[in-house]
């Protein structure tokens, strides 16, 4: 259950385009008609991120047993991915601007594909938790660079077509994962997992290689190197205004992911169930939150996304509590199971309104601010993650209140940003995110528009036809 990528920062480094050249013939032209395999092979290299992260989940008390450790140990093996990502989607990005995307692709996917191999013959918890960051690390190129390429090849109401398509294959992959990941464990081993995305890395890798030209003209890439995006982000991390919304979102998301790292604990080891029925529990989280983003979607417009923040942040707040309360006075698992659905449908909410905010108030700077809100999901994560193996006791009653904690800190959070909640300026067009997933749009429409403003004398690339 992992939420897709931000865009890559090309919006905010319009200002330091390289001079203009004469187009690469390699290179595709924008507005060019939309195929079924381009497509699909974005949405694959879109959905490396959740199957990395889901597909191994109900293998977890098997992993513990095999390599004679413990449950936050393993738990932290989850921690390591999540921070991979997080650091992958902040360089990965920025380096792609500078260098083009396919190097980059084609690279992460090599070193992803070297670490899922390593992964199968792993003998300790030390050796899986660094292959692990390395596969997390690795798997951020797909995500990032996929929405990147469609902002290189599409424009206008192209790029939303082409995104609504990967959102599909998004939003259907974390809740699939653990119940493929479920049916490797009836074959055999937990290794079988990594098997197959080593078997999904090699072939990305081929059609990518095979298929993707570079969509970044040398024209359009950024100079300056990585200290242009630093100072980026370090102008974005001291105005409280962005880093406020950018830590609400990632306390909230890390609610996420604490259910997510002891899930299989508490449906598996305490309450007895198979991995095939703690499948279909985690596929009804992500239900609820594929739910929250869409009733979210119909919302905006009839009322704001920074409305829906302070509506939907404590209505989160209560039920975490009721959560928290329930383990505490041994509720059984229907009722354990409906507030866990009913808490993560409220971040189906939250996912998607704090970008929208944080962007509109950013879009000279969209690129970065897009990036730096997807690293804090993933950072705040799995910084918090690990907590309910690492306090111990209860796994049920320590993850909910991990759950209730961060939830009321993302309160805390709203609460300091009231003064700058506010709606946007009569007469503004508001950024509709419906999805999570949709960050990539409003970086890659607000990125279209900063380049024809700041940029009018660059010469439209030569057109050779749709991508391959």
């Amino acid at each position: 259950m992992a939420t897709p990528p931000p865009a890559s920062s090309t919006s905010d480094a319009v200002s330091h385009l390289s001079a203009p050249s004469a187009p690469s013939a390699s290179v595709p032209t924008r507005g060019t008609r939309i195929t079924v395999g381009f497509v699909l092979l974005l949405s694959a290299l879109t959905a490396i991120g959740p199957l990395t992260i889901d597909l191994y989940l109900s293998a977890f008390p098997q992993i513990v047993r095999e390599l004679g450790t413990t449950e936050s140990r393993i738990q932290l093996t989850l921690t390591a991915t999540l921070a991979g990502l997080a650091l992958g989607q902040l360089l990965i990005g920025s380096l792609s601007d500078a260098i083009g995307r396919r190097l980059p692709l084609l690279s992460a996917l090599s070193l992803y594909v070297l670490a899922s191999v390593g992964i199968v013959f792993v003998q300790s918890v030390e050796m899986l938790t660094a292959l692990r960051f390395v596969q997390g690390l690795t798997a951020a190129a797909g995500m990032v660079l996929s929405m990147a390429i469609v902002r290189d090849n599409f424009e206008g109401f192209q790029v939303g077509k082409v995104i609504a398509r990967l959102m599909l294959v998004v939003g259907v992959a974390p809740i699939l994962a653990p119940t493929i990941g479920a049916q490797f464990l009836r074959m055999g081993s937990w290794r079988l997992m990594f098997v197959a995305l080593a078997v999904f890395g090699v072939l990305l890798l081929v059609l990518a290689a095979l298929r993707l030209k570079e969509s970044l003209p040398p024209e359009m890439r950024r100079t300056g190197g990585t200290s242009a995006a630093l100072r980026s982000y370090g102008s974005l991390v001291r105005d409280w205004s962005f880093f406020g919304l950018a830590l609400l979102g990632g306390f909230y998301m890390a609610a996420m992911f604490t259910y997510i790292s002891a899930s299989t604990f508490v449906f598996q080891e305490q309450f007895g169930l198979s991995a095939q029925q703690y499948a279909i529990i985690f596929g009804a989280g992500a239900v609820s939150v594929t739910i929250g983003s869409q009733v979210n979607g119909a919302l905006v417009g009839r009322v704001t996304p920074e409305q829906i923040l302070r509506v939907i942040v404590p209505v989160g707040m209560v039920l975490s509590a009721g959560l928290l309360a329930a383990t505490l006075s041994g509720a059984g698992l229907p009722v354990l199971v409906a507030l866990i659905v009913l808490t993560l449908g409220t971040a189906g909410f939250v996912m998607p309104s704090v970008p929208a905010v944080a962007l509109e108030r950013n879009a000279h700077r969209a690129g970065s601010a897009a990036a730096l809100l997807g690293a804090m999901q993933f950072g705040v994560g799995a910084g918090i993650a690990p907590l309910t193996g690492l306090i111990g006791g209860d796994v049920t009653i320590t993850m909910a209140a991990v759950m209730f904690g961060v939830i009321s800190v993302a309160g805390l959070l709203l609460l300091s940003l009231t003064r700058s909640l506010r709606a946007a300026p009569a007469g503004d067009a508001p950024i509709v995110v419906s999805d999570a997933s949709e960050l990539g749009v409003v970086a890659a429409a607000e990125a279209v528009v900063e380049a024809a403003e700041a940029a009018p004398a660059l010469p439209a690339p030569a057109s050779v036809g749709e991508p391959r």
